[in-house]
């Protein structure tokens, strides 16, 4: 069953057995307001593992990510050695496209000053707080993400897998963990926006694998094993701006982008830096993904200057990597 999500929140979704534990339980408080969501938006994340605010960035500030973007891509090739510049597997194969055609994934981008603002931007940062914390929380930005999905060529690579962000993270708690996306321009299912599953974010963490589709898979695009299509999706339907902010156990992908132009959005995923630790995931089902990001990090290792033979003799932990992409939003890094 499919359904389109409200503009801003919905009535509840799903409805849990009494049972069911609260996120945070014990030091989140969902019944009252917060800074900047009402008790009601707190409560509608709470049941259903998301929510859209309507209108929290600015055109002007979209454009100052486009034009930045835009530099970046343009730039010669290793003028960002600290990011990683993807692009989609369908258009590695085919001809090559310059420019901002070419890059259809921008990781890393937190010592950048100019994107870095997004994830420093009050809105985003207070509804953060609101959701994973409180106003004093020390936030660290964890994970951040441009992503400019192109035109499908036909063979569906566009489309991103039904999966959970909680399967790349060797941090938890769970529940001190959201991503804030944000539409850059109108995102509907022409151009492949977000689908979720409400309330699986009050499951668990599931085995993922790479899907076995026909035209191949973008690196590092995991799903779940065994997902049941059968599930109810919403189709998160956006205009410029938007926000959606959701749990990392909340099962989502996003469809293929059957336009003719690109479709951008920016994200960051922040941790309360106060109460989240890094854990061992060693003997885990993320243990598999772990050593693939491992191998990508000593490729960006070698693209910075390091000789192949150091990379290789260099010992690298599965946390340290999220280290190094952490910067503090707030405060102090704390326990990150």
């Amino acid at each position: 069953r499919e359904s389109q999500a409200s503009p801003a929140f919905c009535a509840d979704l799903v409805i849990h057995p009494p049972d069911m534990p609260t996120l945070g339980e014990g030091v989140l408080d969902w019944n009252k307001d917060g800074r900047v969501l009402t008790r009601e938006q707190k409560q509608f994340y709470e049941k259903n593992g998301f929510i859209v605010i309507k209108n929290c960035i600015p055109q002007y500030e979209l454009e100052r990510y486009k034009h930045r973007f835009q530099e970046i891509c343009e730039a010669p090739k290793g003028a960002y050695p600290e990011m990683t510049i993807m692009v989609d597997v369908s258009i590695a194969k085919s001809e090559f496209k310059e420019g901002a055609k070419a890059i259809t994934k921008l990781q890393d981008f937190q010592n950048d000053e100019v994107l870095f603002d997004y994830c420093r931007y009050p809105a985003v940062v207070d509804t953060i707080k609101d959701l994973i914390g409180a106003p004093s929380s020390n936030l660290c930005a964890m994970h951040t993400m441009l992503i400019n999905k192109p035109p499908d060529t036909g063979s569906l690579t566009s489309r991103h897998p039904m999966h959970q962000d909680l399967h790349y993270f060797p941090f938890r708690p769970a529940d001190f963990i959201a991503c804030a996306w944000t539409a850059m321009e109108k995102i509907n299912r022409a151009n492949g926006c977000l689908v979720v599953v409400p309330g699986t974010h009050k499951g668990h963490l599931l085995p993922h694998t790479y899907p076995k589709w026909e035209g191949g898979v973008n690196k590092a695009y995991h799903g779940i094993q065994d997902y049941d299509p059968s599930m109810p999706r919403l189709h998160v339907e956006m205009e410029a701006g938007d926000t959606v902010f959701f749990h990392p156990i909340l099962i989502h992908g996003s469809g293929a982008n059957k336009t003719e132009g690109f479709r951008k959005a920016i994200s960051c995923h922040y941790a309360n830096a106060d109460l989240c630790k890094y854990i061992d995931i060693r003997g885990t089902t993320q243990e598999e993904l772990s050593l693939e990001i491992t191998d990508i990090a000593r490729k960006k290792m070698e693209r910075a200057g390091m000789d192949k033979e150091s990379v290789q003799n260099f010992e690298i932990e599965y946390a340290d990597i999220w280290r190094a992409r952490a910067r503090p939003v707030n405060g102090i890094r704390a326990n990150l």
